[in-house]
């Protein structure tokens, strides 16, 4: 089991990026006015400082230049972004789960033209587009039955002399409007594949899509026209075939927006005077926030555990871990945890609770965003069903979940 003695790398960077939220992003993501106006737009120049701190690089192993962290520090990483603000944390994430495994598999050659520009340029990020749009065949899990209808790939990419000419469009694209390389699903001669397309490609258009902004980050509608690529720009990348045996960075973005509600209640209670005594001395007040703290402690530890096991995937074959995909576990535990910490974290408040200008009608938002997008805990729990019934799924080719 994972030893809950934290290295001091570990703990080093736990106190550096959270002395860097609560110096650079906290006093710009939580003004009262931009609160208020439910803005939402990244701060660019914060996520180059993050860059420059080795944040965008983090999960990219050092012979190719990056910081080379393990699941557990990028979890680590992650929460503490996430409690400044999960859109940041998101994008880094993003790109950092991206970036291990795309430049993990590229050819020599492809690292040649892509690996120098990503490290050098803090504002290179990634995305991964795969979603089209009417596309449901992924969405929904046909409990102890193969997919019902297979997933087709619409967008195709048909082999020219020295170069791909890709067609179609992918929506739900997380990165999109800020990523300078995205790694697009397309239809090949050879089968499904990721063609890696450049941000100035021909033929390439990034649309946001900021619908009621039901996502962290950036995401976007990405177009292909007659978009011109290189012919060696494909690669191929299997994710783990939905045996929620991941990495729950995620996960730890999630955590993060609880211990942020958890962190605004307390401070609060601590100050706010009722009755001649703070209300933290109040049993209605102490008991929601001893429950929150131990939601919060619950959800940490089963996304430890899962960040351990992504990195030692010899302790399933020699049953120091139980057979059980603990990464998706550990999505339903922490998603359903941080949303009823964030409204007991806003009651709290009283009636400032629901203000907009007060950070906990964003926290309430962003833990409602982690409770119901992708494919919801009610999927999450017929695959471990499934998985408790011996049935396996067939895998996938995924880029980074």
């Amino acid at each position: 089991m994972y030893d809950l003695h934290l290295s001091p790398e570990q703990l080093e960077f736990r106190d550096t990026v959270r002395d860097f939220v609560n110096n650079e992003i906290k006093p710009v993501t939580l003004k009262a006015e931009r609160l208020d106006r439910c803005e939402r737009s990244l701060p660019m120049e914060l996520l180059r400082k993050a860059s420059q701190m080795g944040l965008r690089t983090l999960a990219l192993p050092e012979d190719l230049g990056g910081v080379g962290a393990d699941a557990l520090t990028c979890c680590i990483v992650t929460e503490e972004l996430a409690a400044g603000d999960a859109d940041i944390a998101a994008v880094l994430a993003q790109t950092s789960a991206l970036g291990q495994r795309l430049f993990a598999v590229m050819t020599p050659q492809q690292r040649e033209r892509f690996l120098h520009a990503f490290l050098e340029d803090d504002d290179f990020h990634l995305a991964c587009a795969q979603h089209e749009p009417g596309d449901d065949s992924a969405l929904g899990v046909n409990y102890h039955r193969p997919t019902a209808t297979e997933r087709r790939v619409s967008t195709t990419a048909v082999r020219t002399g020295n170069e791909w000419i890709v067609n179609g469009s992918k929506d739900c694209v997380a990165n999109a409007p800020v990523a300078k390389l995205i790694a697009v699903e397309a239809h090949t001669d050879r089968g499904a594949a990721l063609i890696l397309v450049p941000r100035d490609a021909g033929g390439l258009g990034v649309t946001e899509q900021s619908e009621l902004h039901w996502y962290h980050g950036a995401c976007g509608q990405v177009v292909l026209k007659d978009c011109n690529v290189p012919a060696d720009n494909l690669v191929a990348v299997a994710d783990d075939g939905g045996s929620g045996r991941g990495h729950p960075w995620f996960l730890a973005l999630n955590l993060g927006i609880g211990r942020a509600a958890y962190e605004a209640a307390l401070d609060y209670a601590q100050m706010r005077v009722q009755g001649g005594r703070r209300i933290i001395e109040h049993q209605a007040i102490g008991s929601k926030l001893a429950d929150i703290a131990i939601r919060l402690d619950v959800a940490r530890n089963a996304i430890w555990r899962a960040a351990w096991a992504s990195d030692h995937a010899e302790a399933f074959a020699d049953r120091s871990l139980p057979d059980l995909p603990l990464t998706t576990i550990a999505q339903v535990v922490t998603s359903e945890a941080v949303y009823r910490a964030a409204k007991d974290a806003a009651e709290c408040f009283g009636a400032m609770g629901v203000m907009r200008d007060m950070p906990l009608q964003k926290y309430i938002h962003d833990a409602r965003v982690c409770l119901h997008s992708g494919n919801g805990n009610a999927d999450a729990r017929l695959r471990i069903a499934e998985v408790l019934a011996n049935y396996r799924r067939a895998p996938s080719m995924l880029a980074a979940e």
